[in-house]
């Protein structure tokens, strides 16, 4: 019997969790963050990081491989012992947590700016924290179901752009290579924020049904998540101007003021109020990413009890401490450097030792 058969997840729901972690934190600031590295070449950097995020996800899924019944701290137990598996289960649940903190954090400052300007930060937490808590609950599977329902319902937040078209100004996307590759290349970095998560990969590709299809899942979901990136990106740069586009924090949900209909006067009070399940996707997932990760490092079968400790720690930092706006870009800008070593360069590394492990082991067998 496999050690996680009870929490399978379907290769739709893979992806959908996949997607959602990833179309969440930096998503609504990107064309900013890309604009002021590179100017309007910066939609480049996006189609260059989705490449970067395959081969590190096909890197991934190699490493999985050599365990594919168990996560990371398994594969890391079976062949480095028990107590590096235990260090590494730590260390992920603490990066786990820190991109939940960052992504409810910056959730919470677009509910008290767009919806709720005057309710505290730890009542919007505490309103947030509770459905994640039921959802989270009740394992992986429940998570995977959700996850469908939030894809489903938000397919139509990208066919409201369509309007802006009509004022758009082609003529801001040329020429290509404005100063040479050197902008676009220092703004892969930017880029890599809204691409981390994959690295979910850890924990989930003992879940799936269908191990085969890891690849083809994670492809998908990075795919959707390009495709939609450079969708809101382009439409930002050809609507604002090259100068203007750096004015706006969050051009993504400024241009929405624009956009008007007959039947809804702001529209962009509608898409923040229907994003905060996209963000919720991400918070809840890697949530329970953490609160897994502590449990098998402690050897708990029921992760609840974690779950609580966490989610009303939150509640009480959030009562004490709500970081600003300047400070939300602090970290982050942080969580884009600890997202670089663990999800592109902490898989190279690894799979260069078991190679190296394997072949040290095969000649000692020999």
């Amino acid at each position: 019997m496999k050690k996680y058969e009870f929490n399978e997840i379907t290769l739709l729901q893979f992806i959908c969790i996949n997607l959602g972690i990833q179309v969440s934190v930096g998503a609504l600031s990107l064309p900013q963050r890309l604009a002021l590295k590179a100017s309007t070449d910066g939609w480049m950097a996006i189609i260059l990081m989705w490449a970067i995020t395959i081969a590190a996800s096909w890197i991934i899924i190699q490493i999985m491989k050599k365990y594919p019944d168990g996560t990371l701290p398994d594969l890391l137990s079976r062949y480095l012992g028990k107590w590096v598996g235990k260090a590494v289960a730590l260390a992920a649940a603490l990066y786990f947590l820190y991109y939940a903190y960052v992504v409810i954090v910056s959730t919470i400052l677009y509910t008290k700016q767009w919806l709720l300007p005057r309710t505290p930060g730890e009542i919007i937490m505490l309103l947030f924290l509770i459905p994640a808590y039921a959802i989270a609950s009740k394992g992986l599977r429940v998570i995977g179901r959700y996850a469908e329902v939030v894809i489903l319902l938000s397919g139509w937040m990208l066919v409201i752009y369509m309007e802006s078209f009509r004022d758009a100004y082609w003529l801001h996307l040329r020429p290509f290579f404005k100063e040479g590759w050197y902008p676009v290349i220092a703004a892969l970095p930017e880029a890599s924020l809204s691409f981390i998560g994959f690295a979910s990969l850890f924990i989930l590709y003992p879940f799936l049904q269908n191990k085969q299809q890891a690849f083809i899942g994670i492809t998908v979901s990075s795919t959707l998540s390009m495709l939609v990136y450079l969708f809101t990106t382009i439409i930002c740069f050809v609507y604002f101007s090259p100068d203007q586009i750096m004015q706006y924090n969050d051009p993504v949900v400024t241009i929405l003021k624009v956009i008007k209909f007959r039947f809804v006067d702001r529209i962009e009070v509608l898409f923040i109020s229907f994003y905060l399940f996209m963000f919720s996707l991400s918070w809840i997932t890697t949530i329970y990413f953490s609160v897994f990760c502590t449990s098998w490092a402690l050897g708990k079968q029921d992760h609840r009890g974690h779950l609580r400790i966490l989610l009303f720690g939150a509640v009480a930092g959030t009562y004490f401490f709500m970081p600003t706006e300047q400070q939300k870009n602090q970290l982050e800008d942080l969580l884009m450097q600890i997202g670089i070593g663990f999800e592109y360069a902490f898989p190279v590394c690894l799979l260069i030792y078991l190679w190296l492990h394997e072949r040290v082991l095969g000649r000692i067998k020999r």
